[in-house]
């Protein structure tokens, strides 16, 4: 048997060790690690709708507002990243987070692609989000305001909507995603679980946006929560 002196030595030199392989594989791939929303917004704003959003010891709160449209708590714009959280969804709610995604102007033309050809409101955020939803959508991207379809079937990739995908995602718990978007690549995880995996290049650069999804009047309030959120930009 080893001396414990000998064994503590060599916990210390692995501990070492796996921090400066962590910090080597940080240098390599991309910048450190970021916590958001732990004390408070971290300097999102909210855009597009007048959901309400709140952090409470560390948890982002969304929560509808009557006959409210889609609202958004943006960050941003960025790149290449890597974004994980733990989502929590009311059951009658439907959410997501954008990525790459972009605020129309007033007197901006139709985005490219737009479903209906007409130019958005001033303020709408459009563009790519992963679906948060308790129906099997969960980890796929959608169009928000644009082409209002699923990025799988734009591009041809829906093999990789499994009955594992759909079935990722589970009712009243906290689950975990994975979202990493580099270059034209998207991907993402939902409990470990790959979800999407498409090339797309129409935005390079754009807000991360945390949806609260409109509601009709009467129904609600509900909510979305999300904790653990950690960001991190790629090279």
């Amino acid at each position: 048997m080893k001396p414990l002196r000998l064994l503590l030595a060599g916990a210390a030199v692995a501990a070492a060790f796996s921090v400066f392989a962590l910090q080597a594989a940080d240098k390599k791939s991309g910048g450190a690690w970021q916590t958001w929303f732990k004390d408070g917004l971290d300097g999102g704003r909210v855009v597009s709708g007048n959901a309400s959003y709140k952090v409470e010891n560390g948890v982002l709160i969304g929560t509808t507002v009557d006959g409210s449209p889609n609202s958004f708590l943006i960050k941003g714009p960025y790149r290449d990243f890597e974004l994980e959280f733990e989502v929590n969804v009311d059951d009658a709610l439907n959410s997501g987070v954008q990525v790459r995604s972009h605020l129309a102007k007033e007197g901006d033309p139709a985005p490219k692609g737009t479903k209906k050809g007409k130019a958005l409101p001033a303020g709408r955020l459009y563009g790519p989000q992963c679906e948060i939803a308790i129906n099997g959508t969960a980890g796929d991207f959608y169009d928000e305001a644009r082409r209002a379809t699923w990025w799988s079937t734009l591009t041809n990739t829906e093999g990789i909507r499994t009955e594992a995908a759909k079935a990722a995602f589970k009712k009243g718990e906290w689950n975990r995603y994975r979202i990493v978007v580099q270059g034209d690549h998207y991907r993402s995880w939902v409990n470990g679980v790959p979800t999407a995996d498409f090339r797309q290049s129409d935005d390079p650069e754009g807000y991360i946006g945390f949806q609260v999804h409109g509601i009709k009047k009467g129904s609600g309030p509900y909510q979305v929560r999300w904790r653990n959120v950690r960001f991190r930009e790629l090279k």
